[in-house]
C-alpha cells in the first residue's frame, strides 16, 4: 500500500509519524510552520533512525533511506498529491480546525485525512471540511517508534472505506489498532488514563500519598509498566490538562475536571519530561 503522506507538525508526534511511514517504504512530507521546527522534527528523526541503528534494531544502511523518503516544508500545499493526510498539531480545536479547512481544499478528493488527536471529537474537526466522511481519527502514542498502539476513530460521518485506508496504512507501519466505534471525546484510552490522572493528582495535591508511592502503587498493585504521573510526565502536563478539559468540555462530567495541581504546574512551566520537571525531576 505504501504510498504518499503528508504530517502536518513536526513536534514529537508528528516527526515519530514520519519516522516509521518513512521506514515502512511510504514517501513522506513533513510539514510545520517554520523552517527551525522543521529542521528540530528532520534532527529528532535521524537521532532517533541513529540510535536503532546503534542498538542493531535496523540497518545502518535503513537510516539514509529512511530519511531519503522525507521530504520537509513550511507549505501547506505539499499536502496536494499525498494519499492520506496525518493532522499531529497543538492539541486545540480552532487550531486542528483551521488545518482542515486548508487541507480540505488543496488535498485531493479521495485523499484521507486524519487527525491524530487524543482527546477531541473527530466529529467536531471534521464539521469544517466538506468531506467529513473522508475523515478519521489516528490516535498514535508516545513515542510512537516504541508505542504499537493506534486508537482508529469514526466521526459521525466517517465512511467504511476512509476507515479501512486509515487502518491499512497503520497497520502497515507496524501499529496494532484498536477501533472506536462512537466518538466521543477523549476516546478510550484517553478518558482512561485521564479518569486515572485526575485522581491520582488529586491525592497528591491533598497529601495523602507522594507521587513515588502513589506509582509504586498503581505499578505493583496493578501490574502498570509506569504509574499515572510519571506518564503525566513523560506524555506532557500541559497535553493532559488539555485532554482533561477538552473531555470536560465535552461531557461535563466532574471527574473529568482538571485538578488545580495540575493547572499550577502548566502555568509554572512544570511540563513534565520535556522541561524537566513536572511530578519529578530530571
Amino acid at each position: 500500500m505504501a504510498g504518499r503522506l503528508a504530517v502536518i507538525g513536526a513536534g514529537l508526534m508528528g516527526s515519530g509519524i514520519a519516522q516509521v511511514a518513512a521506514q515502512a517504504g511510504w514517501q513522506v512530507t513533513l510539514r510545520d510552520l517554520d523552517s527551525v521546527a522543521t529542521e528540530r522534527g528532520a534532527a529528532a528523526i535521524r537521532k532517533s533512525l541513529e540510535k536503532f541503528a546503534s542498538k542493531g534494531a535496523i540497518e545502518p544502511g535503513d537510516v539514509d533511506a529512511a530519511l531519503a523518503r522525507i521530504t520537509t516544508t513550511t507549505d501547506l500545499e505539499a499536502a496536494a498529491e499525498a494519499d492520506i493526510v496525518v493532522e499531529a498539531v497543538f492539541e486545540r480545536l480552532d487550531v486542528k480546525q483551521e488545518v482542515f479547512r486548508q487541507l480540505d481544499k488543496v488535498c485531493r478528493p479521495e485523499a484521507v485525512l486524519a487527525t491524530n488527536t487524543s482527546a477531541i471529537p473527530v466529529t467536531q474537526i471534521a464539521a469544517v471540511t466538506e468531506r467529513p466522511e473522508s475523515v478519521v481519527g489516528t490516535h498514535f502514542f508516545s513515542p510512537v517508534p516504541m508505542m504499537k498502539l493506534c486508537e482508529l476513530v469514526r466521526g459521525y460521518k466517517t465512511s467504511d472505506a476512509a476507515l479501512a485506508t486509515a487502518r491499512s496504512f497503520a497497520e502497515e507501519i507496524g501499529k496494532t489498532c484498536v477501533v472506536v466505534n462512537r466518538d466521543i471525546a477523549g476516546f478510550v484510552t484517553t478518558r482512561l488514563i485521564v479518569a486515572l490522572v485526575v485522581e491520582a493528582v488529586k491525592l497528591v495535591e491533598s497529601g495523602v500519598v507522594t507521587p513515588e508511592d502513589l506509582d509504586t502503587a498503581c505499578k505493583l498493585g496493578f501490574g502498570h509498566a509506569m504509574g499515572p504521573l510519571a506518564t503525566t510526565d513523560l506524555t506532557g502536563v500541559d497535553v493532559l490538562l488539555h485532554a482533561t478539559k477538552n473531555i470536560y468540555t465535552d461531557t461535563a462530567d466532574e471527574k473529568f475536571f482538571p485538578p488545580e495541581l495540575l493547572q499550577r504546574m502548566v502555568t509554572a512551566g512544570d511540563l513534565g519530561r520535556k522541561s524537566g520537571r513536572g511530578f519529578y525531576e530530571y
